[in-house]
């Protein structure tokens, strides 16, 4: 926002102001209904995905296999949002996640429990693509994913690296559980730099394929196996314009 307290007649920006600016927000309205609705009708009988409830002009509900769901059926130029794209708009002040819950990624560590049939399926495709020196465990933003439909599965669906999936070593979800301060964040990856002192708390495990979530108080959740539930507070958060360039994610993708 800009002060325009000169004594000119049209005062002009003296920067360079971009020609698409990033933009943040809820899924919803009309196209964010029509999403959900046509997730619910490809996906019949696929519990994980029958969780959509547009109410007050927005979806609520997420889990990992909805937020991928979501990716799929979004135009160019827009996908479902990064942890550092949310820690950037805790930063700014321009969206209040305090009270619901996002989610941002896959955490993979090993091919064990939990969610051993997943996990060992997508440490395969990780493996395939990964340099040999990066060590588990690694953090998969969820826009990268797609999805299959899988009667093998527990939850009839698997998850497969797109094109532009990043596969981000993430040491820092391997350390436990400990406080963090929001002025401690990798900005390019959107996860604490080191445990300590903060008001913020980050929950991890050992082992398995586990989700990744902003919820609650601003804490970062890495340690929920329930790949599949979901609640009336879940948000999925989309990114447009700049935002979603592969110049700007600060992240190499493999």
């Amino acid at each position: 926002m800009t002060n325009n307290s000169l004594p000119v007649n049209k005062a002009k920006p003296l920067v360079e102001v971009p020609q698409n600016v990033p933009l943040i927000g809820y899924l919803g309205g009309e196209q964010g209904k029509e999403i959900n609705d046509a997730i619910k009708k490809d996906f019949a009988g696929i519990s994980a995905l029958q969780v959509g409830n547009y109410s007050e002009g927005i979806v609520k509900a997420s889990n990992p296999f909805y937020a991928v769901a979501v990716q799929k059926r979004l135009q160019e130029g827009v996908r479902v949002a990064s942890q550092a794209d949310l820690e950037k708009a805790l930063k700014w002040g321009v969206l209040d996640l305090r009270g619901t819950y996002e989610d941002t990624g896959l955490v993979l560590r090993t091919e064990g429990e939990p969610n051993s049939y997943l996990a060992s399926n997508l440490m395969i495709q990780a493996k395939a693509r990964l340099d040999k020196k990066v060590k588990m465990p690694v953090m998969i933003p969820l826009y990268g994913l797609e999805l299959a439909k899988d009667q093998n599965s527990p939850y009839g669906l698997s998850f497969k690296l797109g094109d532009n999936a990043e596969i981000i070593s993430a040491p820092i979800l391997n350390k436990g559980d400990g406080n963090f301060s929001s002025r401690n964040i990798n900005a390019k990856i959107g996860l604490p730099k080191k445990l300590g002192n903060g008001d913020r708390t980050l929950y991890t495990r050992q082992g398995g394929l586990s989700r990744l979530c902003l919820y609650g108080y601003l804490n970062l959740l890495s340690s929920n196996e329930y790949l599949a539930n979901s609640g009336g507070d879940g948000r999925v958060v989309l990114v447009s314009g700049e935002a979603t360039s592969r110049e700007n994610s600060g992240v190499k993708r493999k």
